[in-house]
């Protein structure tokens, strides 16, 4: 009989797309995955990795292993459904992912709660990007999501996959102190003709919004720099080499150098929880999401003026 252990392994594998990053989500370590695998292989009689460059990928058995396992962890996840069910009380492991800025400025607040309420659930953190973590809840790889999308781009749940709003986030223009807008109410987009521009990466999904928006408003943002995290966006805004669009969740105050300015239209994003149909039913999942949006309010507060008479 093939154990269930080195199934879920495997099938990590297949959903992370290598070994240290299934790892990383089973909470195992790289070689103890691998150990796993290495077991599994023994018993089925079948190659199921193999090496391609540096690292891994599986053989055509494996997918069909690994596509046997997600089966099988699905008949768990209902037995363990209806179990909590029956007893009516938030309990097991729930492993959450969630972007970066709701894992800095929202999540602390509802794990701590979650540890208070439910002393008998283990919910557990991973951070991710939004377009990831709704593939891992769909394959059944997570338990839940905190995602977000943007008011011209929206992320629709695909087929098994329920979502719950959470929140609107706001987001503001950041500009250098001294820049002529910083002591503006506000500013439309079409006035930002020409500015330099920091953003995230080509891909994610704020540099997208970016992009659309500007030419939207018949401007092509030139994007100078690029950097994965709002920390150093703004770190850039505030040594005077670009201005910003930034969420406020998760933001914190703004360091010296930096105004925050109303853009007219105000972007927003919007924040969801996500989770499979299946387990709709788990008393975790409810709790969860019922502290996430009873959380919201106190974390979405807009963010006080910074400088007086200065804009922000």
């Amino acid at each position: 009989m093939l154990d269930l252990g080195r199934l879920k392994a495997l099938h990590a594998v297949s959903v992370h797309g290598s070994v240290g990053a299934a790892a990383a989500a089973l909470g195992y370590t790289p070689s103890a995955v691998s150990q796993q695998i290495a077991k599994l292989e023994r018993e089925t009689r079948t190659t199921l990795l193999e090496r391609r460059g540096r690292g891994v990928a599986l053989t055509e058995e494996a997918l069909h292993l690994a596509a046997t396992a997600r089966e099988l962890l699905a008949i768990m996840e209902r037995a363990e459904t209806d179990l909590e069910e029956r007893r009516g009380v938030p309990a097991g492991r729930l492993d959450v992912v969630a972007f970066a800025s709701a894992a800095r400025g929202l999540l602390p607040g509802v794990l701590a709660e979650l540890a208070r309420l439910h002393p008998a659930l283990d919910a557990r953190l991973t951070e991710v990007e939004p377009h990831l973590s709704v593939d891992l809840v769909a394959k059944g790889a997570v338990d839940l999501a905190v995602a977000h999308d943007w008011d011209i781009a929206p992320l629709p749940a695909p087929p098994g996959v329920e979502q719950a709003v959470i929140g609107d986030d706001l987001c503001d223009l950041l500009v250098p102190e001294g820049h002529p807008l910083a002591g503006r109410d506000a500013v439309r987009r079409a006035e930002l003709k020409g500015e330099r521009w920091i953003a995230q990466p080509a891909g994610r999904v704020c540099h997208d919004w970016l992009v659309r928006t500007m030419r939207a408003a018949g401007c092509e943002p030139d994007i100078a720099h690029r950097a994965e995290e709002n920390p150093t966006i703004i770190a850039l805004v505030a040594a005077g080499l670009g201005i910003a669009v930034a969420p406020r969740l998760g933001r914190g105050p703004l360091p010296p150098g930096v105004a925050a300015v109303r853009l007219d239209p105000l972007p927003v994003r919007r924040l969801y929880a996500m989770w499979r149909t299946g387990a709709a039913r788990r008393p975790a999942i409810a709790e969860t999401v019922r502290v996430l949006r009873a959380t919201w309010p106190r974390v979405c507060a807009p963010a006080p003026p910074l400088f007086d008479g200065m804009g922000g």
